[in-house]
C-alpha cells in the first residue's frame, strides 16, 4: 500500500504556537484553507482509493478537497488524533511536551506527556489505526494527521524520516510519502514540503504540534 501521510493546513492556534490538541479542536483558518486546495492539487498525480484522517475539526477540513478531487469515500479515525498535550493543553509553554517527544525519538516510550499519553501508548493507538486502513485493501490512500503524531509514528516505523525532516518540523500540509504495509514495514518514497509559511509560530522549534 501507498500511504500520503499529510499534516493538515494551519489554523490560528498554530499561529500563536498553542499546543490545541483537544477535540473538536479549531477550525482551518484562510491560509489553513487555501492550503487544504492546494493539496488535493499536489496530490493530483496519485491515485488516491480512499481518504482517512483524525475526527478534529482541522483534519476533516483538510481533507475535504482532496475526498472532492479524488471523488473518494472518507473515513474519521480518532486513533489518529494529534499527541495530546494534557495538563499543557492551549498553553504557549511547549518545553514538557517537546521534552516527551523527544524522549520517545530518542526510544524511552515510557516517558509520559503530563495528563497525557507516554510513548507506548501513543504508538499502539496510532499504529492500531495504520492497521486498520491497511487492511481496508486499499493500493493508494491519504491520511490526513497532525504534525507530533505524524514525525513520531513515522519516525519510529522509518528512522531515516528524522534525518529527512531534521530540526525544521512538519510544515502544515506536508505530506510524508511511504510504501509497505504494517507487518512487512513501510520504506520511504519521499517527503513533500510546502511553500513555506512565514507566519507560522512553532517555526522556530525543532518539532511541531497541532
Amino acid at each position: 500500500m501507498r500511504l500520503l501521510l499529510a499534516r493538515h493546513g494551519r489554523t490560528a492556534s498554530n499561529v500563536a504556537a498553542l499546543l490545541d490538541t483537544a477535540p473538536p479542536g479549531p477550525d482551518l483558518d484562510d491560509l489553513g484553507r487555501a492550503q487544504a486546495e492546494v493539496l488535493a492539487t499536489r496530490l493530483a498525480g496519485h491515485r488516491v482509493d480512499a481518504v482517512y484522517s483524525s475526527d478534529l475539526v482541522r483534519a476533516v477540513q483538510t481533507a475535504a478537497p482532496a475526498v472532492r478531487s479524488f471523488g473518494v469515500a472518507h473515513r474519521e479515525i480518532p486513533g489518529l488524533r494529534e499527541i495530546s498535550a494534557g495538563d499543557d493543553e492551549m498553553s504557549p509553554d511547549v518545553l514538557r511536551y517537546l521534552t516527551a517527544l523527544r524522549a520517545w525519538g530518542e526510544g524511552d516510550h515510557s516517558v509520559r506527556i503530563p495528563g497525557g499519553e507516554d510513548g507506548v501508548e501513543f504508538l499502539a493507538r496510532y499504529g492500531a489505526a495504520i492497521r486498520q486502513i491497511a487492511e481496508a485493501g486499499h493500493e493508494t490512500v491519504l491520511v490526513v494527521s497532525h504534525g507530533a503524531a505524524i514525525r513520531t509514528w513515522a519516525g519510529f516505523v522509518m528512522p531515516v524520516v528524522h534525518r529527512h525532516l531534521g530540526h525544521g518540523g512538519m510544515p502544515n500540509t506536508t505530506v510524508i510519502v511511504a510504501d509497505g504495509d504494517p507487518d512487512a514495514g513501510w520504506t520511504l518514497r519521499g517527503i513533500d514540503f510546502p511553500a513555506s509559511d512565514p507566519q507560522d509560530g512553532f517555526a522556530a522549534l525543532g518539532d511541531r504540534r497541532g
